[in-house]
C-alpha cells in the first residue's frame, strides 16, 4: 500500500506513519521541515500554509491513501485534497467531535446537528470547531464517499505534544499528596494514538468513508483508573487527594487545563466522555486498557528526561504549585 502522510512527523501523525511502515506500506511523509521524518520513508517538504506554491513537491505522484491530521486553515486541507483527489483512492482526515453543535448531548451519533458557519475556505484564525468541520468540508468535496472522517476526542498515548497525560505523569512522579479531581470513579472517554491509527489503516483499506466517532465506549474508564495507573507507572507512592469538583471550580481551578483530562458532570462532561461510538466499534475499533497507555507513556516521556514536546499553538496545561498548595492546607483536605 502507498500511504502519503501530510505531517507524519509528530503524536497522531507519527503514530500512523510508524503504524503503516510496519505493516510493510510504502509511505511517503510530506512536512514543513520543522522535525525530523521517521526512519524508512520518502520525505518531501513543503508550507502548505502558503497555498499552492507549498504543495509543489506534491505535483507528481500516485497514492492509494492520504492521511490529513491538520487542525489549522480549511484552506490548507481544500488546496492538498483538490490536488490529490484524482491522484489517490481515499483521503482520510482526523478530524474532532467538536464540530458537533453545541449543546451535544450525551449520546450523540454521527447523525447529530453540526456547527454551522464553517467554510473550506476558511483561512487562519478561524475558531477550532470550524476549522475542523471546515477541513471536513474540504475533504468531502475533493473526496466524496472516498473520504473518511475520523471525529476523535480526547487522545492520549507516547508521542502526546498537548500535555495532558505528560502533566498527570510529572506531577504525580513527584511524589507527595496529589490533588485529583472527583469523583474516582467519574467515567473518560478517549483514545490512544497508536488505536487509532491501526483503526484508521483498516478502515481505509476496507474503503470506509463518512464520518465515525472514533474515540473508546463511555466508562472505557474512569478518572481514578487513569491515575492509579500514574501512581503504578512512575512507582512514587503519590497520595491522590481526591477533592470535589466544588471545592477546585470555587478556588478557580480550570477543568481540562488547569486538571487536565477532567471535567465535572454536566454538558462538556457529556460532550467529551459520553459520546455514541457504536458505529466505529462496529467497524473494527479497539482500544488497549488504559494501564497500558499510561505506563508506555511514561516510558516515553522517562527516554526523553521527562520533557514532552510541546505544541506550539497550545498553552502549556497543569495547576499552580502554589493552588495546589493552597489546596492541600485547606481544612477537610484529606
Amino acid at each position: 500500500m502507498k500511504i502519503l502522510m501530510l505531517g507524519g512527523t509528530e503524536f497522531v501523525g507519527r503514530a500512523v506513519t510508524d503504524a503503516a511502515l510496519t505493516r510493510g506500506a510504502q509511505v511517503t511523509v510530506f512536512h514543513r521541515g520543522r522535525h525530523a521524518p521517521p526512519p524508512g520513508v520518502r520525505a518531501l517538504t513543503g508550507d502548505r500554509t502558503t497555498g499552492e506554491a507549498g504543495l509543489a513537491a506534491l505535483a507528481e505522484g500516485t497514492w492509494d491513501l492520504v492521511v490529513d491530521t491538520w487542525s489549522g486553515a480549511p484552506a490548507a486541507v481544500r488546496d492538498a485534497a483538490r490536488l490529490l483527489s484524482g491522484r489517490a483512492d481515499r483521503f482520510v482526515y482526523v478530524s474532532s467531535r467538536s464540530v458537533y453543535a453545541a449543546p451535544t448531548p450525551a449520546g450523540l451519533t454521527e447523525d447529530g446537528p453540526l456547527v454551522t458557519g464553517a467554510s473550506p475556505d476558511a483561512g487562519a484564525d478561524v475558531p477550532y470547531a470550524l476549522a475542523k468541520r471546515g477541513g471536513e468540508l474540504a475533504a468531502l468535496d475533493a473526496f466524496g464517499d472516498r473520504a473518511l472522517l475520523a471525529r476523535a476526542g480526547l487522545i492520549l498515548g507516547p508521542g502526546e505534544n498537548v500535555g495532558r497525560l505528560p502533566w498527570w505523569l510529572n506531577r504525580v512522579a513527584r511524589g507527595g499528596p496529589v490533588i485529583a479531581p472527583g469523583p474516582p470513579d467519574a467515567g473518560l472517554q478517549y483514545i490512544d494514538a497508536r488505536d487509532l491509527a491501526e483503526w484508521l489503516l483498516d478502515a481505509a483499506a476496507d474503503g470506509l468513508g463518512g464520518a465515525y466517532n472514533t474515540v473508546s465506549r463511555p466508562g472505557h474508564t474512569t478518572m481514578g483508573e487513569l491515575l492509579d495507573a500514574c501512581v503504578r507507572a512512575t512507582g512514587s507512592g503519590a497520595e491522590l487527594r481526591w477533592t470535589d469538583p466544588e471545592v477546585l471550580l470555587a478556588a478557580g481551578v480550570e477543568p481540562w487545563t488547569d486538571l487536565p483530562v477532567w471535567l465535572p458532570a454536566g454538558e462538556l462532561h457529556d460532550t467529551l466522555h459520553r459520546g455514541d461510538t457504536r458505529k466505529a466499534h462496529a467497524a473494527g475499533l479497539r482500544c488497549r486498557p488504559v494501564g497500558e497507555t499510561v505506563a508506555d507513556t511514561w516510558s516515553w516521556l522517562c527516554e526523553l528526561g521527562g520533557t514532552a514536546p510541546q505544541r506550539p499553538d497550545r498553552p502549556a496545561l497543569g495547576l499552580d504549585a502554589r493552588t495546589e498548595a493552597k489546596l492541600l492546607a485547606a481544612p477537610g483536605s484529606a
